[in-house]
């Protein structure tokens, strides 16, 4: 992919995933345009500055409430391509502040694309979706039975059990304000593609972890805690649901896929992007335990005489369809055998070296919680997209992260978390 000599404007340059893909935009030769809100300390943001690439992009000041400011930075950046990544991405938050999502990713998506559409510019654009628009993915009959107990029905309803992989046509049924407001920017987009003709792209991007994730993102929460026990700065590790189960990637293959979809996308089409495989919070844990130097013996619940020795041993048996790489407990949690719950009090890992308990926290348990995703990426794999990085990788890079003391947040930090 040639990107010398490009334009591209990214908005939400400052955060976690704009950064990385300006640092690699810049390296493949391009000029990269960031647009950011007005700063009145005037200061740089920490992900363009851990990355040394505060001087080499050109930075617009713009919200995506301005309609004006953004056609401004159309102006100046004269863009190629557009990748918008601004967003209220925090999915918790969501629930605290549904109109602020909504008026962020929604209503300043659309400003976004009526300015390109006002200005004129012929642009490709690449809109930042994600897995989270899938919501309640059904993996099992059982599961829609208990469903259909809790939520009265199941809208749509499910054309095949299970529902996984995830494939671009699978049912949305976003649950969260900010599943929602990513549902509208996700249309939003093809239709200015099929009513204006704008080259519009969807990207429905799956979990991407790495070095720099924000530390309110349940990874970061997980890795900065494991890094305090580690260094002898707490005494257990807390965390919410455990069962949960997300496709998580690397930073640097989403930011591949979205450079492949700027250059070799269909405009006004839908792909996945993600790891073709799904891991649980568990399990995320267990991996930055191993990750720190305490391999990992056993796991037994404080409560309910649940234990299991090698909790980590690879698993290669089939789930739904799928070889995939995974662990012994998570083919445990996915096939029914085994579940943790709040009655289970917590659990204890055994290793060598020490015990390290986990605590269940009710409050940091959703109000509604997308119980897995697990992405089929056959369709984005066909323009030559590839998966780089295995789960122990991602897991090490924000491990070495974390257990740099300069990046250590305090513990009552992710404790507000």
């Amino acid at each position: 992919m040639n990107w010398n000599d490009k334009n591209v404007l990214i908005t939400g340059v400052s955060g976690f995933a704009g950064s990385y893909l300006a640092r690699d935009l810049l390296d493949k030769g391009a000029r990269v345009y960031g647009m950011v809100r007005r700063r009145s300390d005037g200061t740089i943001p920490k992900n363009v500055s851990q990355k040394k690439i505060e001087r080499a992009i050109t930075y617009v000041e713009a919200g995506l409430e301005d309609l004006t400011g953004i056609a401004n930075a159309i102006d100046i950046a004269e863009p190629d391509y557009i990748f918008h990544l601004a967003a209220q991405s925090f999915v918790p938050r969501s629930f605290s502040h549904p109109l602020e999502t909504a008026q962020i990713n929604g209503l300043g998506t659309n400003n976004l694309l009526e300015a390109v559409r006002m200005k004129g510019a012929d642009p490709v654009l690449v809109f930042a979706g994600t897995s989270e628009e899938y919501g309640l993915v059904i993996s099992s009959d059982e599961q829609y039975t208990r469903l259909k107990e809790k939520y009265g029905n199941v809208f749509p309803e499910p054309e095949k059990i299970p529902e996984l992989p995830i494939h671009e046509n699978n049912p949305l049924r976003p649950m969260s304000p900010y599943a929602v407001s990513k549902v509208y920017g996700d249309y939003l987009f093809r239709n200015y593609f099929y009513t204006y003709g704008l080259k519009g792209i969807v990207s429905r991007a799956f979990n991407h972890e790495g070095a720099g994730r924000g530390i309110q993102f349940v990874t970061s929460v997980i890795t900065s805690q494991v890094s305090h026990f580690r260094c002898n700065e707490t005494d257990k590790i807390t965390i919410g649901n455990v069962n949960a189960f997300r496709d998580w990637s690397h930073i640097d293959d989403i930011v591949h896929g979205y450079e492949i979809l700027a250059m070799k996308g269909k405009p006004g089409d839908v792909y996945n992007q993600g790891s073709n495989r799904t891991t649980s919070v568990l399990s995320y844990i267990l991996h930055s335990i191993e990750a720190c130097g305490m391999p990992v013996q056993e796991i037994c619940t404080t409560n309910s005489g649940k234990c299991l020795k090698d909790p980590l041993e690879p698993d290669n048996e089939a789930l739904f369809g799928s070889h995939f790489e995974k662990s012994k407990v998570d083919r445990m949690i996915l096939d029914g055998t085994l579940d943790f719950g709040p009655q289970d009090g917590g659990i204890l890992v055994r290793t060598p070296e020490k015990t390290i308990p986990i605590e269940f926290d009710l409050e940091r348990f959703r109000p509604s919680d997308v119980p897995i995703l697990f992405a089929d990426i056959s369709k984005i794999k066909q323009l030559g997209y590839e998966v780089r990085y295995q789960i122990r990788e991602i897991v090490q890079d924000q491990m070495n992260f974390y257990m740099d003391p300069e990046n250590r947040c305090s513990i009552h930090t992710i404790e507000r978390a």
